[in-house]
């Protein structure tokens, strides 16, 4: 039996640092969260190679004393706990008393610090976690932590160390995070030589949140506000402003950032109906609550808490950013209030009165009329004109039927301004009453974000256009010949071959024939330069794993380049996405390099062409032509198309029996 002995403390160090210390990252969260704790108002990180070679933390709180530099590297010495009781209302940052030891078994570090009351500052080197130096110092009032060849004592961790731009993204997500949790100190970012980040530290939440996301993110926010046991503020994002991953939510208890599965439930549930499908929030939401309500000592880096109660805590959340979203609501944008033009002299008929009335837009609309220029339309008497931001033009003389009365006018209910409608009547009332006017036929209505067909992408890759539906590939004698017999819901191609029925899922089989040409060896991108460059700022993991793959996006029609800040300058597209897709799908395309494609780069591009080929595919309720759906159809039918990239299948049967069963024609 093997004898029990007591672990040297250098090796119980080296165990601690496999806990607390897991990559770059790590440390950056331990060392700013210290600057926090100590009352800094200005915290500075520095890296380089990703934080692997270099690290350096500068705060000006209010330092350790003298006698006490050497004692805050021994394990679980800390100022944030006295008694067990501590435990119980955590209220504190990097509350365990490990992090400094952690750091320096692991690696090289340097330290200087001063108090406001000492005249020298203190300064220490130590090397795997052993004090090699000791001296004074001049330095101002605050802390200085430099961390050099992390991991340099234990080399199995490197291979679980990612490359530098990886690395390097997650320290810019923990300042990032650091920034917003605590918006009334002053980050900054400093990487690879580089100003990365810079935040006011003015005790604004919006402004840390305009630094930290952009403009484009913090102008689709709307403020939320609730109180309560938990009490949640913070921002929400529009639901027009949803993204198609969930990467810009943010969630802060108590000034911690946290990860919960039922905060992101929560968040989400209160969009219902309101987004799009596969869209997700975005968030920065702090939620304040009684210290003995939480418990955070449930995961080494403290990214996880347990509430006492989660309903509560889903309810919280949910009412708040509900509230959110109806406020905004009931506020819509709307065109401002405008009265109702008068006729000049100069523009009334000779002998005739002139009547006003207003329409809405939709009204508008609904009788098939553009709401774009100036339109008229001869009805009964009546000419349309729309209403104009600037001062309304002159009413429109037109020829007026004798039988048009007052009472016409009155037959119509008032609604808001939007459309200005002249009435000219003469003043000969002699004239027999005139019939009811026929109202016209709506047209049918479309849904929105259905694109005209000539708009949609070429389903071949020689021409520019559709091409015409290909002659049927030679049939056995025994196979009948087959025909589209039309599309149900704007999605389903019906295609009937002897007695059987096929139902093709046009979007699917569109992919798949998408996703062939894209992997073709031959294929040649088509590349679309952009008039205005599009700036996209995704979150610091997803801008290193597209920065790690540019040749890759540049093989298949995208140019971009590091513009700073975390940012991406895209350049050219490839031609067959529209301009409302370019965004979407690199950040989709990002998420799917992160979780399958970083490590093997044959599946990074097959991850690329996935998506591409999904974003450049016909989709499932747009109008599609006849001569489109013979091309899906075409495909499909020939064999050439069976399951979509993802392995669903395009197409399902039913055959002449299974439908007389159904409607009872057969037992």
């Amino acid at each position: 039996m093997p004898k029990i002995q007591c672990l040297d403390a250098h090796i119980a160090d080296l165990i601690a640092a496999g806990e607390v210390v897991e990559r770059p990252a790590s440390v950056v969260k331990e060392l700013t969260e210290n600057g926090i704790g100590a009352g800094a108002a200005n915290v500075t990180v520095e890296i380089q190679r990703g934080g692997m070679s270099y690290i350096r933390v500068t705060d000006d709180g209010c330092g350790i004393a003298a006698a006490e530099a050497e004692t805050a590297f021994l394990r679980h010495a800390t100022s944030k706990i006295r008694t067990e009781y501590d435990l119980e209302a955590i209220g504190t940052l990097g509350f365990r008393g490990e992090a400094l030891a952690a750091i320096a078994a692991v690696s090289k570090v340097e330290l200087m610090t001063k108090t406001a009351d000492e005249p020298f500052g203190t300064a220490l080197l130590l090397d795997g976690g052993v004090v090699r130096e000791r001296s004074e110092v001049g330095c101002p009032d605050g802390t200085t932590m430099i961390v050099r060849e992390l991991f340099y004592n234990t080399p199995a961790r490197l291979k679980f160390i990612k490359r530098d731009t990886a690395e390097g993204a997650a320290v810019t997500a923990v300042v990032q995070h650091a920034a917003m949790s605590h918006p009334e100190v002053a980050f900054r970012l400093i990487r690879e030589g580089k100003q990365e980040l810079s935040t006011p530290g003015d005790g604004s939440l919006k402004s840390a949140v305009y630094a930290v996301l952009g403009r484009d993110v913090a102008l689709g926010f709307l403020p939320c506000q609730s109180e309560g046991d938990i009490a949640v503020e913070g921002f929400v994002s529009r639901p027009v402003c949803c993204r198609g991953t969930r990467g810009c939510q943010h969630f802060f208890v108590n000034g911690r950032y946290v990860k919960s599965r039922t905060m992101t439930a929560a968040l989400e549930e209160a969009y219902q109906n309101q987004k799009m499908v596969g869209k997700f929030p975005c968030c920065v939401l702090h939620l304040t609550t009684k210290l003995n309500s939480v418990d955070v000592n449930v995961h080494p880096t403290k990214t996880e808490v347990k509430f006492s109660s989660e309903k509560a805590l889903f309810d919280a959340v949910y009412y708040a950013v509900k509230s959110a979203l109806q406020r905004e609501q009931g506020h819509p944008d709307a065109l401002p209030e405008q009265p109702p033009a008068k006729p000049r002299p100069e523009d009334t008929v000779t002998g005739s009165q002139t009547f006003f009335r207003t329409m809405t837009a939709e009204e508008y609309r609904k009788l098939g009329l553009n709401p774009q220029g100036e339109v008229s339309l001869q009805d009964s008497g009546r000419l349309y004109q729309p209403r104009q931001s600037e001062p309304a033009p002159s009413p429109v003389r037109a020829t007026v039927p004798l039988t048009a009365r007052p009472a016409a006018v009155r037959q119509v209910s008032p609604v808001e301004p939007d459309l200005t409608v002249v009435y000219d009547e003469p003043e000969d009332f002699d004239a027999p009453p005139a019939a009811e006017p026929v109202k016209k036929p709506s047209p049918p209505m479309q849904k929105a974000q259905e694109p005209p067909t000539q708009d949609m992408p070429p389903l071949s890759p020689a021409e520019g256009e559709v091409p015409a539906p290909p002659e049927p590939e030679p049939l056995t004698p025994d196979a009948p010949m087959w025909r589209v017999a039309g599309e149900v819901l704007n999605t389903y191609i019906i295609v009937e071959q002897g007695d059987t029925v096929y139902l093709i899922d046009k979007h699917a089989a569109h992919e798949r024939m998408n996703f062939d040409r894209l992997k073709a060896r031959d294929y040649q991108p088509m590349r679309q330069m952009l008039l205005t460059p599009l700036v996209y700022k995704p979150e610091p993991d997803e801008y290193a794993a597209l920065t790690e793959h540019l040749p890759l996006l540049a093989r298949f029609g995208f140019e971009a380049e590091e513009f700073g800040g975390g940012t991406l300058l895209v350049r050219q597209v490839p031609d067959y996405l529209a301009e409302e897709d370019i965004l979407p799908t690199l950040e989709e395309l990002a998420q799917r390099l992160l979780t399958t494609g970083t490590a093997d780069p044959s599946a990074a591009r097959d991850e690329l062409l996935h998506t591409m080929a999904c974003k450049s595919a016909i989709k499932g309720g747009w109008v599609s032509g006849e001569q489109e759906l013979e091309v899906v159809a075409q495909a499909v039918m020939s064999g050439q198309v069976r399951y979509c990239p993802h392995g669903r299948p395009v197409a399902i049967t039913m055959t002449k029996k299974q439908i007389e069963k159904q409607f009872k024609r057969i037992t």
